[in-house]
């Protein structure tokens, strides 16, 4: 068990602190230079497709897939997880206020990258022998691909996907729920997980029709509450304001300038961190959103490529940065030498202002958060599974997705997490290939959406 801890450990460190920081980024700048700053251009069009299409009780999603919207808020499902509070507590103490700044930075050009997976989701999405409308990387990397090698680059993405997000991914996000209950109301940890368990095997059994019905209401809900209860926040803090957002700044190329050399903080650790938290909170470039981009139904792929940007526009310079201008108002966060981090971070944060209520707000929001994941994560695996095994495999996946997340609730396995974070980083190099690959006709697509 140690060996297999110690591999898991260094093919991490390979992956997270080296090769998809470069490989993420350099996607990302790729694909903005070859769309012309698409982000730029399209962002107003993409804002008044998400308000034009906003609904809480949309048109059921059927066969023929979900609304534009649902796919969105599907997809934000996925996005804006724990990774929000706890990540961006993490990337604050590991890399100082500066972190936020390169967070900002790699999501920029991560939004180009998530309109190019959006659009080739869409252009090869697929109807199976049923009628039902399905799609996703597995789709576009054998596209790309034909073959052998497509077969198996495909093959070894959905394998990842799978083991990544259904089962350890979910395990990781229970486990945050039950945690966070525990601490904030003294609820026994198998008691959340059961519940968890129940309530998101409902919605499994209800098929795409009741995900979608269950996100386009609980996505804006969750995020009006969070975000409101920051403001608050933010508003008892004014004082520290504008100190916090200086800092962000500052410390992004002088991080001794507010902390002091003293502590050893450099550029290189708030770039370090702050592109690693970035880019594993909003999941850009990563394959797993497109599942749901897939299935809106739109008139030009380019249509959903624009709501697609501002999913990570909302999960990080909206929700992700509110977590972080907390945390700096506060006055807690002491870089690599304070002894609080992560989850006790963010809640003593909250505490701070709020009082008893903030480990009550924190507990609450990891519940709509990491759940919102869990059926996000659980979606995006059922649509590998199915491609793979078809739906006989689909049951098996599901009963054993409800055991991980009972099993996820009662213990935190480090070993869990670390496979969790491997195959999450496994899985982003297939995706790339096959991004990359289809570069001109994603440029193609998009240049037809201009002629119209």
């Amino acid at each position: 068990m140690h060996l297999i801890e110690s591999i898991v450990g260094i093919v991490n460190t390979v992956l997270w602190d080296y090769a998809l920081l470069f490989l993420l980024v350099a996607t990302g700048i790729f694909f903005t230079v070859r769309l012309g700053f698409v982000q730029i251009r399209r962002f107003g069009e993409g804002l008044r497709r998400l308000f034009g299409g906003f609904s809480m009780s949309g048109k059921k999603a059927g066969k023929e897939g979900m609304s534009s919207f649902q796919a969105l808020t599907t997809a934000i499902a996925a996005q804006v997880g724990t990774g929000n509070i706890t990540g961006c507590a993490t990337a604050l103490f590991s890399g100082g206020p500066g972190a936020i700044f390169w967070m900002w930075l790699s999501d920029f050009f991560g939004m180009a990258t998530i309109y190019a997976e959006a659009i080739l989701a869409q252009k090869f999405k697929t109807v199976d022998r049923d009628g039902h409308v399905t799609g996703g990387p597995i789709y576009y990397i054998r596209a790309a691909f034909t073959g052998k090698f497509g077969k198996f680059l495909a093959g070894f993405f959905s394998i990842a996907i799978i083991l990544a997000l259904g089962f350890m991914g979910n395990m990781v996000q229970s486990n945050s729920i039950s945690d966070a209950f525990h601490t904030a109301f003294g609820v026994p940890k198998i008691v959340m997980g059961i519940i968890a368990a129940v309530i998101a095997g409902f919605i499994f059994l209800g098929g795409v029709s009741r995900i979608a019905s269950f996100t386009e209401k609980i996505v804006p809900i969750m995020a009006i509450f969070y975000m409101v209860g920051c403001i608050i926040i933010l508003f008892i803090n004014h004082d520290a304001f504008w100190g916090a957002l200086r800092s962000i700044f500052v410390c992004a190329f002088e991080p001794q300038a507010v902390f002091g050399g003293a502590l050893g903080l450099g550029m290189k650790e708030a770039m370090r961190y702050g592109v690693a938290r970035g880019l594993f909170s909003n999941e850009a470039g990563m394959g797993s959103t497109p599942h749901a981009h897939a299935m809106a139904k739109v008139e030009h792929p380019h249509d959903q490529g624009v709501i697609a940007m501002i999913g990570v526009f909302l999960d990080t310079f909206v929700v992700l940065t509110l977590t972080a201008l907390v945390i700096l108002t506060s006055g807690l966060l002491e870089p690599v030498t304070g002894s609080l981090q992560g989850t006790a971070l963010a809640q003593a944060a909250f505490n701070a202002a709020f009082g008893s209520f903030g480990n009550a707000f924190v507990a609450i929001c990891m519940l709509f958060f990491a759940f919102s994941t869990i059926i996000g994560w659980y979606f995006f695996g059922k649509t590998n599974v199915q491609a793979l095994f078809g739906k006989r495999g689909v049951v098996f996946y599901t009963l054993l997705v409800l055991v991980f997340i009972v099993i996820g609730s009662t213990q935190k396995v480090d070993l869990v997490w670390s496979l969790s974070d491997m195959f999450n980083g496994l899985m982003v190099l297939p995706n790339l290939i096959g991004l990359l690959a289809l570069n001109g006709l994603v440029v193609r697509i998009s240049r037809s959406k201009d002629t119209l």
